[in-house]
């Protein structure tokens, strides 16, 4: 699959896959200098890229194991890029980890899943189907057993 993108700034790096095998292409952080995200806090990080998606596609944007197992996570995660969005590529950042955490100019600070969209047609209906959960919420399937 194409998917093409606009540099917004010459210093933007294009998402890359580190593996013949992965599923998501790293984004990378597009800063003059490194900015720290503090303690419980959430930053938008630029990446200086817009795309065109395919009409039938999302662009999922997750957050990457290596940062998460740190406590920097995507708050919205998955977020989701539109097919029809054309702006500038924007990470949501959340820290949670122990203490104020360093984001650095070029920095792979997210990676993007590339996703079929399926649009439903929503029907209200009087009475819906049953199944043994029925309305049972969090929890309700036994998470020990």
């Amino acid at each position: 699959m194409i998917i093409e993108i606009k540099k917004l700034h010459q210093n933007a790096l294009l998402p890359t896959y580190q593996t013949t095998d992965s599923a998501g292409a790293d984004i990378y952080a597009l800063l003059d200098q490194p900015i720290t995200i503090p303690q419980g806090q959430i930053a938008i990080i630029p990446t200086g890229l817009s795309v065109a998606i395919p009409s039938g596609y999302e662009i999922q944007i997750r957050a990457r194991s290596g940062l998460a197992s740190k406590g920097l996570l995507i708050p919205n995660g998955p977020g989701t890029i539109d097919a029809d969005y054309r702006g500038e590529i924007k990470i949501l950042l959340l820290n949670l980890s122990g203490a104020d955490f360093e984001i650095t100019p070029e920095m792979r600070i997210a990676q993007a899943i590339i996703a079929p969209v399926l649009q439903a047609q929503f029907t209200v209906v009087d009475e819906l189907s049953e199944t043994e959960r029925g309305s049972g919420g969090f929890g309700s399937t036994g998470t020990h057993k």
